[in-house]
C-alpha cells in the first residue's frame, strides 16, 4: 500500500505517546468495544485492545493487516483469530518492573501480616516470618523472575529458580517436585498455555511446606484452584493471588473469604509506568517494520 503506513492503537492518548513516529503515520484509535470504525479495513500494523468479541472479529475484517503488536505477554485470546500471513508480537518487556514490584509488595505484606486484622489495645509480643533467610522459589524464570530476585535479593533470601527448559542456574519444570518441600515462598510467574494448565494441584501444594506462601501473578490456569482452596482453607498455606481460574472468582468463592489469602484484581502489571512504556515498544516496532528490519517479542508458534 501506499501512503503513510495505517495503524490501529487502542487508547486515546496513544498518538501523542507515540511521538514523533505519529506524524508519519495514518492512525485510527479503536478499544475493541462497539462497532469497529471503518478505517480499520486499511490497517496494516494493529495494537489490539484486550481479545474482546468486537476486537477478535475485527481482525477478519483488515485484509491488509501484518503485524498484531499485543501489549500484553500472553497472546493465546488472540492467536485463535490471527488472519494468515500476519506476523503476531507480544508485550514482553512493558511490565517486568511493575509486575516484579507487586510481587515484592505481596510476599513483604505477606511474610510481615501487613494485612492481617489486627488486636484491638496495646497487643502482646508476637514475631512475624521474614524474608531474611528464606527461600523464594521461582517457576517461571525469565525477565520478569529476574527482576523479582533483583528485588527481593537485598532482603537476605535466597533463591530457587525453574523454567520450562533447565539451564546454569535453572532447573527445569520437571524437577519442581522436589524442589518445593525447600521453598518458604513460592512465585509463580508461567503463562497461560496448554503445558502450564495445572502445573500446581494437590501433589504440589502439598508438597510445600506448612505455612510456605503461594503467590501467583502469572496465569491462574496454572494452579488448581479447588486444591488451593483445600490447602489454605485449613491455614496449612497461605496465598497472595493476582490471578484466578476462573477469573474472576464467583462471589461466594472459599478463596475470597479465607484468612491468610489475599487476592488482587489482575492489576500487577497496571501502574502509570504502563501506557509510556507501552507506547515506547510501538514506535520502535512501527520503525522496524518501516525500516524492513526484523521486530522483536515476535511470538513462535509452539509458544
Amino acid at each position: 500500500m501506499s501512503g503513510p503506513l495505517r495503524v490501529a492503537v487502542p487508547h486515546p492518548e496513544g498518538p501523542a505517546l507515540l511521538g514523533d513516529v505519529a506524524a508519519e503515520l495514518d492512525l485510527t484509535v479503536y478499544d475493541g468495544t462497539g462497532e469497529p470504525p471503518a478505517a480499520l479495513a486499511e490497517v496494516e500494523f494493529c495494537v489490539p485492545s484486550r481479545p474482546t468479541p468486537t476486537m477478535l472479529a475485527a481482525l477478519g475484517r483488515m485484509p491488509h493487516l501484518r503485524v498484531l503488536q499485543t501489549l500484553a505477554t500472553g497472546v493465546d485470546g488472540f492467536r485463535r483469530a490471527l488472519p494468515p500471513g500476519v506476523t503476531l508480537c507480544n508485550g514482553r518487556g512493558i511490565q517486568s518492573g511493575a509486575v516484579a514490584e507487586w510481587v515484592a509488595a505481596a510476599v513483604l505484606a505477606a511474610q510481615r501480616e501487613l494485612l492481617a486484622p489486627q488486636p484491638q489495645g496495646r497487643p502482646g509480643l508476637r514475631r512475624t516470618r521474614t524474608l531474611d533467610g528464606a527461600t523464594v522459589l521461582i517457576v517461571g524464570y525469565g525477565e520478569i523472575g529476574a527482576a523479582v530476585e533483583a528485588r527481593l535479593g537485598p532482603f537476605g533470601c535466597s533463591f530457587l529458580r525453574v523454567a520450562r527448559r533447565g539451564r546454569p542456574g535453572v532447573s527445569a519444570v520437571t524437577e519442581l517436585p522436589g524442589l518445593l518441600p525447600l521453598a518458604d515462598v513460592v512465585v509463580c510467574l508461567l503463562p497461560g498455555t496448554a503445558q502450564t494448565r495445572g502445573v500446581f494441584g494437590a501433589a504440589e501444594f502439598a508438597a510445600m511446606p506448612d505455612g510456605a506462601l503461594f503467590v501467583n501473578a502469572g496465569r491462574g490456569t496454572a494452579a488448581d484452584t479447588e486444591a488451593l482452596a483445600a490447602e489454605t482453607g485449613g491455614g496449612r498455606l497461605r496465598a497472595v493471588l493476582d490471578v484466578t481460574d476462573p477469573e474472576p472468582l464467583p462471589p461466594g468463592h472459599p478463596l475470597r473469604h479465607t484468612p491468610g489469602v489475599l487476592i488482587t484484581p489482575h492489576t500487577a502489571g497496571q501502574t502509570t509506568a504502563f501506557l509510556p512504556r507501552a507506547y515506547a515498544l510501538v514506535a520502535a516496532q512501527i520503525q522496524r517494520h518501516r525500516a524492513g528490519d526484523p521486530l522483536i517479542n515476535v511470538v513462535a508458534a509452539e509458544y
